[in-house]
């Protein structure tokens, strides 16, 4: 609107803007009357397993596709998905086996398939832990570039390591038939025991992931965490035999660990020589208690930080 002034000048008046009826609003009223988020908020619980649903195909293809770059710069490929804990069962074996005699109790046709299966199974959950610690701090381009919920990662992760035993699981089976013990319906068991143990393993991975992303330095320790725990898993002996003349609680302490645990599973499914008696009581209850603690423990724990991976 435009008016005259006295000495002819024409001046202009903003007209006044008529009243909103978001005035007096504030930001958090405005986002909710007009269904505004956080870019990046943490979605609830429930939307986040929905979200993950709907990644399905890609975290299964990620791991394939790191499955198969894992070895891709080495000459015989794939192979060494079997060879390398071969090679360490095989040291294993002279060391503890034949030098130290831990096959206390045990024939050789019960130890090598025992000392086999225990590193076999272990390298699984051990693999695991290291690709989780790394999961987010070692794919922050990625992280940063895309939009998808980070829980993918240690994941497809856990798929990857998974599927890597499942090859290495062909040649298990071979050792332990040429030491006497044949495929039976006890086999079977291997399956519900591996699925608690990839739930586990999942679980903590999704921990590790967490901490790993604030702590990269974290990586540098777990070798030494692992190492001892591979100790006290039996992985190499009979846990009950090697400490009989210790405290009984010790034992049962180390014979409870989540590690040794689902190692003496699949050991009683395929050894006909390791019976029931090697187990502790109650192995059953225990392996699914620690297979829903970690894993669904650690699938919280890491979605409570996922408005915060990448940042900073």
């Amino acid at each position: 609107m435009s008016e005259t002034t006295h000495d002819g000048a024409i001046a202009v008046t903003a007209a006044s803007a008529p009243p909103s009826p978001d005035d007096g609003l504030s930001p958090a009223e405005l986002a909710a009357k007009y269904g505004l988020s956080v870019s990046g908020a943490r979605p609830s619980l429930p939307q986040y397993v929905r979200q993950l649903w709907g990644r399905r195909h890609f975290i299964l293809t990620f791991s394939r596709a790191k499955l198969t770059a894992q070895y891709s710069q080495a000459k015989l490929g794939q192979l060494w998905q079997v060879v390398t804990p071969l090679l360490n069962a095989l040291i294993y074996f002279l060391i503890f086996g034949l030098i130290l005699n831990a096959a206390k109790g045990m024939s050789k046709e019960v130890y090598i398939p025992f000392l086999v299966t225990g590193v076999f199974v272990f390298t699984f959950t051990q693999s695991c832990v290291i690709a989780g610690v790394r999961a987010i701090s070692g794919n922050l381009g990625l992280v940063r570039a895309l939009h998808f919920p980070r829980a993918s990662l240690p994941i497809s992760f856990a798929l990857q390591q998974l599927q890597q035993l499942l090859y290495s699981m062909i040649v298990l089976f071979v050792i332990v038939a040429a030491m006497g013990s044949y495929p039976s319906l006890s086999w079977l068991l291997i399956l519900p025991a591996l699925a608690l143990q990839f739930v586990f393993n999942t679980g903590l991975a999704l921990v590790l992931a967490r901490l790993g992303s604030k702590t990269p330095d974290l990586a540098q320790l777990m070798p030494f965490i692992l190492r001892t725990w591979m100790y006290a898993s039996g992985v190499m002996f009979s846990i009950r035999v090697m400490l009989a003349d210790k405290p009984e609680w010790i034992a049962n302490v180390l014979m409870y660990n989540p590690a040794a645990i689902y190692m003496d599973l699949i050991r009683f499914a395929l050894i006909d020589g390791y019976g029931a008696e090697n187990l502790p009581a109650h192995v059953w209850l225990a392996a699914l208690l620690w297979a829903v603690l970690v894993g669904v423990g650690g699938f919280v724990y890491f979605w409570k930080a996922e408005d915060r991976y990448g940042r900073g």
